[in-house]
């Protein structure tokens, strides 16, 4: 039967919401089962109430384990509270606001009661603490977000005052204290009716959307996108940026419009991903394929873009080249950044994660500027985009960051529409098409095949992936080449990878267990073409199933 992907959602692919929120309020989680405890990933905790794994008590648990830690830590400032539009993300920000108000806890949610990106969150977080007199209580944050995932999921995540996601040590005691507190049958977190919390006066407002929206400036040379007329076409994809995208419009004059303003938790319109589910993946020619065909269909945008649900993801459509390989763009962003930012500091070095393509490494050292390679997770960053020493940070899976124009921080988050609309700032700048400089970069450094693949893994050989060490492998090649580096810790920082990286000249594989599923992912990048690829992949697989079993 041939794959739905790309096609528009059917009525059988809709996830029952009145379902969904019943599941919310009426299921408790079973903590025998592993997968119904509180775990907190690279980007928080997440799950589906129809699963047991994203409940009310997971949420009153999670809120009251933060309050502990951040009085634990002297975190006394505001705690700003965004959500996005997944269904789930309603019911838990109302009952996150049961147990911070009945906690006495000062929280600023939305002042126009929508919705709320993953970056402006982020960007208020540290504009409130960099305005703050020295020695003043510090802000922190939660996003009410499973970001790209599908209509039936919900996430929650800790932003501590740094303004990025937070660490494994900070997750690790939340989620620990959260799981006792479930344990006990939630004695021990405080709460009071949503009415009362809303009412409170600890519950404030903020308008996220104007503090981020007007300082874009300080980050964006909007004059020339303006200047040069850049038609934009924006698709928030049913996300938090809906708002946003038109009110930039609007108030920086820019020649845009807003391509598909629907917001509908049940996300009807969209097209299925790969593997013919709903998700807000703007890096997946799949679940971009409206916006996709809409370009090819001779719509007259010089720049289309994507956000995921939250926005912390970009999605660059071109007219010459479709929609980009998120690597692809990010080379080109590092290339054209580092070269027209006169104000960041000359010594700032670049921030990739190890399973980004080696084409960044290439740009990096004919720009003159160290790369520094880390693992997976934009936490990694935070401490470069702070001092400004990285000024830019991101990641294969089409999330990054930089800093002002005058080498400040502008947010420690991915943010999604910063680097959609740095795409039409290249185009304006430079008159080409990012796709159009990504190719001339191809012809100065090679042109680079990337692929990951999935392969079945238990529990048991997740862990041995995870606990490797470069003395396991004893190989000496890979599809033909000397191996030259095997990696279980990212060079950049010394930090464990979680896995394997191995790297020869021409090519590298990184193999690194799921978080959430079964299996590990072997990512891959040759420079000598698709066959030499699938030859990579293969020896990857049998090498990491040699050294795990």
């Amino acid at each position: 039967m041939a794959s739905r992907a790309g096609t528009v959602a059917q009525p059988q692919d809709l996830v029952d919401l009145t379902a969904l929120l019943d599941a919310y309020y009426d299921v408790s989680p079973d903590l025998s089962d592993p997968g119904q405890r509180v775990a907190f990933g690279t980007s928080g905790h997440r799950g589906s109430s129809l699963k047991a794994s994203f409940n009310e008590p997971h949420i009153l648990a999670i809120t009251q384990a933060i309050v502990e830690y951040r009085a634990g830590q002297g975190i006394t400032g505001p705690l700003y509270m965004a959500k996005d539009t997944h269904g789930l993300s309603e019911p838990a920000q109302n009952s996150a606001l049961e147990v911070l108000a009945a906690n006495g806890v000062h929280v600023l949610i939305d002042a126009r009661h929508g919705y709320t990106p993953t970056p402006a969150l982020s960007h208020a977080i540290l504009t409130h603490n960099r305005n703050a007199a020295p020695g003043a209580p510090q802000a922190d944050g939660i996003v009410v977000t499973p970001s790209h995932n599908p209509p039936g999921d919900g996430g929650f995540k800790y932003n501590p005052p740094h303004g990025g996601p937070a660490d494994t040590d900070a997750t690790g005691w939340i989620a620990n204290r959260a799981n006792e507190l479930l344990e006990n049958g939630l004695r021990g977190v405080k709460r009071i009716p949503v009415a009362d919390a809303l009412a409170a006066g600890t519950t404030g407002k903020f308008d996220f959307l104007s503090s981020y929206v007007d300082d874009l400036p300080s980050v964006l040379d909007l004059n020339a996108i303006r200047e040069a007329g850049v038609r934009i076409g924006a698709d928030p994809m049913g996300g938090a940026s809906v708002d946003y995208w038109g009110e930039i419009g609007e108030r920086h004059h820019l020649n845009l419009t807003v391509v598909n303003p629907t917001v509908d938790p049940q996300w009807a319109f969209m097209t299925l991903d790969w593997d013919e589910k709903i998700r807000m993946d703007c890096s997946s020619p799949s679940a971009m394929a409206s916006l996709i065909n809409r370009m090819s269909d001779g719509a007259k945008f010089d720049v289309a873009t994507g956000n995921d649900a939250d926005a912390d993801r970009h999605g660059i459509v071109t007219p010459d080249g479709g929609l980009m390989n998120p690597n692809h763009y990010l080379a080109v962003a590092i290339d054209y950044l580092y070269r027209h930012r006169t104000g960041w500091n000359p010594q700032s070095v670049i921030g990739k994660t190890l399973v980004s393509s080696s084409i960044i490494d290439r740009v990096a050292e004919s720009l003159g500027r160290k790369l520094v390679e880390v693992p997976v997770g934009f936490k990694w960053f935070v401490p470069g985009l702070l001092s400004g020493e990285g000024a830019f940070g991101g990641e294969e899976s089409a999330g990054a960051s930089f800093n002002k124009m005058d080498g400040s921080v502008w947010t420690t988050d991915k943010d999604g529409i910063l680097l959609a609309l740095l795409a039409s700032e290249i185009t304006a700048v430079t008159g080409k098409s990012p796709s159009q400089l990504y190719k001339g970069l191809t012809d100065q450094f090679g042109d680079p095949v990337y692929a990951r693949i999935d392969a079945a893994a238990t529990r048991e050989q997740k862990a041995a992936l995870g606990k490797l060490s470069s003395s396991d492998v004893t190989a000496t090649e890979l599809a033909g080449e000397t191996i030259t580096a095997k990696l279980t810790e990212a060079p950049g920082n010394g930090a464990a990878i979680g896995g394997l990286k191995v790297v020869t000249e021409n090519a590298w594989f990184a193999a690194r267990p799921s978080g959430t599923e079964d299996v590990y992912k072997i990512y891959a990048e040759s420079f000598k073409g698709a066959e030499h690829l699938k030859q990579v992949q293969a020896e990857a697989k049998a090498l990491v199933d040699g050294v795990i079993s």
